[in-house]
């Protein structure tokens, strides 16, 4: 796999744990979300596979003086899953958003520590449809539990054709960013897509 001066920054036991794809494109994305997400090749999920899945966990809290006396403990979470489809259809991304609510349904455990997990679903095509970039840069779906007192889901949308070097996304799927490859990322110490993480706490 191919790594970038970001990933080289990452302790190597983190690297060596990144599986290697044979497709160059998932290669490089793979190095720029390997500092956030635990990634995985060829992952199960919804009744099918997924070439790249990640992962993102988050706890935040607030204390007193000692970490033993905290309160307001909060737990975001992210999952990316990323499939090659040449000729995406906005059929095919429907199917996507309500496997997503089957995820969510099956997965997130609503309590008052949860506070949010995003189910984001990323296609990597040739080119990338009218139909397809309008139904995405449209697409906004976000589920409150109980009312918002066990916190929220949402799922999301990224559709990409690298070589047309074209992306769109939905109005919250800010992962799309890894996925712009053409796209400069500013350098930061706190690594190529902390401000992705950031999102959590907005």
């Amino acid at each position: 796999m191919a790594v970038s001066r970001e990933a080289e920054e990452v302790p190597a036991a983190i690297r060596e744990a990144v599986p290697e794809w044979d497709d160059e494109y998932f290669s490089s994305v793979a190095g720029r979300l390997l500092y956030n997400y635990d990634l995985e090749k060829d992952y199960q999920a919804a009744g099918r596979q997924w070439q790249l899945y990640g992962e993102f966990r988050a706890k935040t809290q607030k204390q007193f003086f000692h970490p033993a006396l905290s309160y307001a403990d909060h737990e975001t979470e992210e999952h990316l899953f990323v499939q090659r489809i040449d000729r995406p259809t906005v059929e095919t991304l429907q199917t996507f958003v309500d496997e997503g609510h089957d995820l969510a349904d099956a997965w997130i455990e609503p309590n008052e520590e949860h506070y949010g997990t995003d189910l984001t679903f990323v296609v990597v095509a040739e080119t990338i449809p009218d139909a397809v970039a309008d139904y995405v840069s449209d697409f906004r779906d976000r589920t409150l539990l109980k009312f918002g007192y066990y916190g929220h889901y949402e799922v999301n949308l990224v559709v990409v054709a690298p070589d047309a070097e074209n992306c769109v996304a939905s109005q919250t799927a800010d992962a799309a960013a890894a996925f712009r490859l053409w796209d400069h990322v500013p350098d930061s110490d706190e690594g190529l897509l902390s401000q992705v993480a950031k999102r959590f706490w907005r």
